[in-house]
C-alpha cells in the first residue's frame, strides 16, 4: 500500500497492509508490533525514512462533546482521530476559549499529547485534564492524568518515555467562557494591530494566529512538509550570553531555571541553508526551519539533508538541534 497520501511530507513509502481504526472497541482485535507496524494520524509530524514492513493503522476515531459545564469552566472531550484545528474551531463555536493560540496546528487530537503541541505562548499541557490511551502491551485501556503524561517542551511520556506503547483514543480539555487573551508573542500582537483590532475576541486571536502561521509556513497541499523540523534549543544562560556576543542578532528568549531558548530557524538561516535544494529534498525558502519535499524526494534523502543541517549548526554554534517530527525507520527497509 502506498503511504504518500498519508504523510504531509509526501514521501512515497509503502506498507504491507493498511487498516482504518474507526471504533475504540476494535482495538481489542487489532494486532500491533512496533518492530513492524505503525500508527498514523494525519502524518503531519513524521518523516518516513523507509517502508513499513507490516501494517499501518490509521487513527480515525471521531466524536467531540461537552463533558462538564459549571458556567465559566467547561471540560470538553474529543476522540483521538479528530482533526486538531477542527476541534479548536468547534470550541470557539461553543463560546469557549483557551485553544485559540493553537489554531492551525496540523495533526489529530490524539497526536497532540505526543509532543505537547504549543504555539504563541500556549501549550496543550495548560489545558489537558486527562486522556485515554490503549496500551498495546497489556491489551487494555488506561487513563492518564496531566501529571502522568510527564509533559515537557515538545515532549511527553508517550514520545520519549514509552514510545509506540500507547494509542491515544480520547483527550479531555478544560476551557473557559470568560476570555483572557494571551498576546505575549510579538508577531501575534502585530497581526491583530494590522487588522485594526484592539480588543480581540477568542475568534479574532484564532484568525490572527492562522494568518501568521500561513505567512510563515508553507502549505503541505502545495509542497510536502511537516512544519518546523527542529525544536528551538534550550541551553544554559551563560552559553546563550556567549553565543549572543559572538553572533550579533541571534534571538535569545528567557526560559525556566536559568536557561534560555534560541531560535533554531535563525541559526539554520545563518548557516546558509534557507532555500537550499539537493534534488527534490530541500529547505523552505519561506522558513529555514521547514524541511520540504519538492516532489519525489525519498525519505532517506530528506533524512540525510536534515542531518547535514543539524551537523552544520552544531559545527557553527556548538549546539545540537533536535528534530520535532518523528523519524520512522525500520532496519532493512530503507526507501
Amino acid at each position: 500500500m502506498r503511504l504518500k497520501p498519508f504523510n504531509t511530507l509526501g514521501v512515497d513509502a509503502r506498507a504491507e497492509h493498511l487498516i482504518t481504526l474507526s471504533r475504540p472497541q476494535d482495538l481489542a482485535d487489532t494486532e500491533f508490533d512496533p518492530a513492524r507496524d505503525l500508527v498514523l494520524g494525519e502524518g503531519s509530524n513524521v518523516l518516513l525514512a523507509g517502508d513499513v514492513p507490516g501494517t499501518v493503522i490509521l487513527n480515525r476515531l471521531s466524536g467531540r462533546r461537552i463533558l462538564d459545564d459549571d458556567g465559566d469552566s467547561v471540560v470538553v472531550e474529543a476522540a483521538g482521530g479528530e482533526r486538531w484545528h477542527d476541534l479548536v474551531r468547534w470550541t470557539l463555536d461553543q463560546g469557549l476559549s483557551g485553544l485559540e493560540n493553537l489554531s492551525l496546528i496540523p495533526g489529530l487530537a490524539g497526536a497532540a499529547p505526543m509532543q505537547n503541541i504549543g504555539a504563541y505562548g500556549v501549550e496543550l499541557a495548560d489545558h489537558l485534564v486527562s486522556l485515554d490511551a490503549w496500551d498495546w502491551r497489556t491489551g487494555s485501556m488506561r487513563t492518564f492524568s496531566v501529571t502522568d503524561c510527564r509533559f515537557g517542551y515538545r515532549d511527553s511520556h508517550f514520545k520519549t518515555g514509552e514510545p509506540d506503547r500507547y494509542l491515544v483514543t480520547a483527550i479531555r480539555l478544560r476551557l473557559s467562557r470568560p476570555f483572557t487573551p494571551r498576546l505575549d508573542y510579538p508577531g501575534l500582537a502585530t497581526a491583530l494591530a494590522e487588522a485594526g483590532i484592539d480588543k480581540p475576541t477568542a475568534r479574532d486571536v484564532s484568525d490572527a494566529v492562522s494568518r501568521v502561521r500561513q505567512s510563515k509556513l508553507p502549505d503541505p497541499a502545495v509542497i510536502g512538509n511537516a512544519g518546523s523540523f527542529f525544536r528551538n534549543p534550550v541551553i544554559e544562560d551563560g552559553l546563550a550570553d556567549d553565543l549572543r556576543g559572538r553572533f550579533a542578532g541571534l534571538p535569545v528568549y528567557p526560559a525556566a531555571d536559568g536557561q534560555a531558548k534560541l531560535s533554531a530557524g535563525w541559526m539554520i538561516e545563518h548557516c546558509g541553508w534557507k532555500g537550499f535544494r539537493d534534488g527534490d529534498a530541500g529547505i523552505s525558502e519561506q522558513h529555514a526551519l521547514v524541511l520540504v519535499n519538492h516532489g519525489s524526494a525519498t525519505g532517506r534523502q530528506l533524512v540525510d539533508l536534515a542531518w547535514r543541517v543539524r551537523d552544520s549548526v552544531a559545527e557553527t554554534f556548538g549546539v545540537t538541534l533536535e528534530n520535532e517530527p518523528r523519524v520512522i525507520e525500520f532496519p532493512g527497509h530503507e526507501h
